[in-house]
């Protein structure tokens, strides 16, 4: 088959969700298939411009293709005969995060840029042979705000070969950095955390403001010493040794819709994991005294979750193969899910 993976693309912005297009494609192709990305260009600043670029999607035609694989809003809505969705995220800000005062969708035009997203969405779930969620949280917000159910898929880790563990003295917390991932937390919890230990944190920044806050955070509190910000697109091998060589990996995004691919390559590494009680979809793999420490979002007490496990290294060790021995348990390969995908 001929078989379209249907992606957003935000220029020079590349995360989990463009790794697992990208591999989905390569794993397709190792299938059998014929494979391309499609990446529609998609921009959700200033909002008044996303009914246009939904129109795109929209409008789009899908010529010389017997299937099409979408992931993300507003990518979905292309239109095809054979569409299956692997739902990564909605556009949340119409939603979960609109609930929550965290939107971009202000007053009577963003009331009405809702619901047109919202009836947009609703066209495509109805319109799509099958559709997959990325995780259980993916799963309940669909149910909820647009009232269609889905099976739960995880993504595979897409080269397991790579983290292979190790021991270190340093927390590292990698991935894009922004606001909602919330490195700027770990920053202010080195304040509280036992002196002998370090944060290394390692990911592109969404923008320039994010580097210049944790720059400043740094500096601010005297951790220049102690906190290491390697702040850029890390190459693969660089990533993958941060991770091997740390003692223990912290993720503490809001709400995050799936496991997270950081969350995922360090319990492959058999890493133990710090997160937060908001955290999302994390928590399927972190959980409390078992696969690392789980706390509330806050300085102090991430702070003393980074002392507890700095001073109690075997019990670290054991999370972190507790961590890997989960993750493992749920059996998740490419082979099975290419296969799921093309029922």
């Amino acid at each position: 088959m001929k078989i379209l993976v249907v992606n957003n693309m935000a220029p020079f912005v590349w995360g989990g969700a463009e790794e697992l297009a990208v591999n989905l494609q390569q794993n397709l192709i190792a299938a059998g298939h014929e494979s391309e990305v499609l990446r529609i260009p998609f921009q959700w600043e200033p909002a008044s411009k996303i009914p246009s670029q939904m129109l795109l999607a929209r409008t789009l035609e899908m010529y010389n293709t017997d299937r099409v694989i979408a992931l993300k809003f507003p990518a979905y809505l292309v239109r095809h005969p054979r569409k299956t969705l692997w739902l990564l995220h909605q556009y949340r800000q119409a939603y979960d995060l609109y609930d929550v005062g965290q939107s971009n969708l202000f007053g009577v035009e963003g009331e009405t840029l809702r619901g047109l997203i919202r009836n947009a969405d609703n066209d495509a779930f109805r319109e799509s042979d099958r559709i997959f969620v990325n995780s259980e949280v993916t799963r309940n917000r669909l149910r909820h705000y647009n009232g269609f159910d889905a099976q739960v898929l995880l993504p595979p880790v897409n080269d397991p070969e790579r983290f292979v563990g190790g021991s270190g003295n340093y927390i590292f917390a990698g991935g894009r950095v922004n606001s909602m991932k919330r490195q700027h937390l770990l920053v202010e919890a080195m304040k509280y955390a036992t002196p002998d230990v370090r944060l290394v944190i390692g990911g592109p920044p969404d923008a320039p403001e994010d580097a210049i806050r944790l720059h400043g955070l740094v500096e601010r509190l005297g951790l220049k010493d102690r906190v290491q910000l390697d702040l850029r697109f890390l190459p693969r091998e660089i990533y993958a040794n941060y991770i091997n060589g740390a003692m223990a990996v912290a993720y503490l995004p809001y709400d995050e819709d799936s496991l997270g691919y950081v969350a995922m390559e360090s319990a492959t590494a058999g890493k133990a994991l710090i997160s937060t009680h908001d955290s999302g979809g994390i928590l399927t793999l972190a959980r409390d005294q078992q696969t690392g420490r789980v706390v509330a979002p806050e300085a102090a007490e991430l702070g003393d979750a980074i002392s507890f496990l700095w001073r109690n290294r075997e019990a670290t060790k054991a999370m972190g193969q507790a961590a890997k021995e989960l993750w493992l348990s749920f059996g998740i390969n490419w082979r099975s899910t290419v296969e799921a995908l093309l029922q």
